[in-house]
């Protein structure tokens, strides 16, 4: 029997500008607000971040980022830091596969950052996952295993992490991963905690991502070492993000 809250992350990408994005905040605050037994993450644009953090104070749902930088300030044009981050929001998604694919972005760097995030008091919701070329050739779980140990070179703080399964073959294509893969993969990820340290292997949220939707969520949000879903295009649906957040509630 699971112990560990399911938690309900929406990453909204590089959707809504300020004005939706406040009407979407509030949709999901009046479907979802009352629902309890469940951690609601949403994750907006850095524009509507501030403008967002209004509609939610005091509410059950709390604000997450969907990148930052490692650095605390500088000569970084455009990009943003924790310190501006601080006190704003309570976690941040690091190590997506589109930062990773289209920005080339190194797990050293994801570890850097997760290690700057939970200095600074935000929780990372680090994410890894393989491309369908690694999970055809059978060397999925040696990918993963390397991956998420680089992705947490040197960080310390495992009260303060979520991990994400995202395998890349599944986002956006509305071709999930079957409950038993995204288990095997979830079970991987605790083992790989397990190794880093014991106390926490228990005690560390997996979470499954890629598309995932009420349909679907339940069949894993069944499995042992799955604690919840990464949601992308359904956390843009207020009606549809509020069905996954009662689902969770229940399991």
């Amino acid at each position: 029997m699971k112990h560990r809250k399911n938690i309900i992350v929406g990453n909204w990408k590089m959707n809504t500008e300020v004005k939706s994005g406040i009407n979407l905040a509030k949709q999901i605050l009046d479907l979802s607000d009352n629902i309890t037994n469940v951690e609601k993450i949403i994750c907006p644009p850095f524009v509507s971040l501030t403008s967002i953090a209004k509609v939610l104070k005091g509410s059950s749902i709390q604000l997450g980022a969907q990148n930052v930088n490692a650095n605390e300030n500088g000569a970084f044009t455009g990009e943003v830091s924790t310190a501006m981050l601080h006190g704003l929001v309570s976690h941040v998604v690091l190590g997506h596969s589109e930062r990773r694919m289209f920005y080339d972005e190194s797990s050293d760097q994801v570890s850097e950052k997760a290690i700057s995030a939970s200095k600074a008091g935000i929780t990372p919701i680090l994410c890894v996952g393989e491309d369908f070329s690694v999970r055809k050739s059978g060397k999925a779980v040696n990918f993963i295993t390397k991956q998420l140990e680089a992705s947490l070179q040197g960080f310390s703080n495992w009260q303060s992490l979520i991990i994400a399964y995202e395998p890349i073959w599944a986002i956006g294509t509305g071709e999930a991963a079957t409950s038993g893969q995204a288990q095997e993969m979830a079970a991987v990820c605790r083992d790989i905690i397990c190794s880093l340290t014991p106390d926490f292997s228990n005690s560390v949220h997996i979470l499954y991502g890629g598309s995932v939707n009420s349909t679907n969520v339940t069949n894993f949000l069944e499995q042992p070492d799955i604690d919840g879903a990464l949601v992308g295009g359904a956390s843009l649906n207020a009606q549809e993000f509020s069905n996954l957040i009662r689902l969770a509630s229940s399991k």
